[in-house]
């Protein structure tokens, strides 16, 4: 199987080659168009900024690509939140995969949200073997709000998407390389899907 994790200069890209490791798998970092249309399956990460993000994905032509994979395709933090229509980080346009905006927490709880918290509400084959209230880790500012496309949530002074899905396309808005026993299940989980 060739998995490959999309190279655009935004992402902890390290952990998560680590992370399918430990699950006796091999990934490739690539920015290839080709490369990454080949793969069985791509994982699009993200640590950082939207609209740097984003223009790191126009520059290389990644974002005409990406929503048109056809094979599973994981988006992980700001991976997931690139995918949703735009985000209010940087007034940015998304590449428009989930039908949703991204918004920032209000100054009602600390911003950004750092650590664990728990997933309920899971919808999906991706949470296969994980039960509702199970740890996650995340580090993040911005939210998708609830929406048709969500296949889990969590609470930080609201309940927001902790996860997407639409068809092929699969984003969490936790890490699931830094998530423990529970993160390597559901990278396992897609990863064999």
């Amino acid at each position: 199987m060739k998995i490959v994790i999309i190279n655009y200069g935004a992402g902890n890209i390290q952990s998560i080659k680590f992370a399918v490791k430990r699950l006796g798998m091999e990934a490739v970092l690539s920015s290839d168009v080709n490369e990454i249309k080949s793969a069985d399956k791509v994982i699009f990460p993200g640590v950082g900024e939207a609209s740097s993000a984003m223009k790191k994905l126009r520059d290389s032509g990644l974002d005409r690509i990406i929503p048109d994979l056809k094979q599973p395709v994981l988006g992980i933090c700001l991976g997931m939140q690139l995918m949703c229509n735009s985000s209010e980080e940087g007034a940015t346009k998304g590449l428009g995969v989930f039908d949703v905006d991204v918004v920032r927490f209000s100054n009602q709880v600390k911003v950004p949200q750092i650590g664990w918290n728990q997933i309920t509400n899971l919808k999906s084959k991706l949470f296969l073997n994980i039960a509702d209230n199970e740890h996650i880790y995340l580090v993040h500012s911005f939210y998708a709000p609830l929406c048709k496309e969500t296949i889990a949530q969590a609470n930080y002074g609201l309940e927001y998407s902790a996860a997407l899905q639409k068809n092929n396309f699969y984003g969490t808005q936790f890490h699931p390389e830094k998530s423990s026993v529970v993160g390597e299940q559901i990278l396992k989980n897609f990863l064999i899907m």
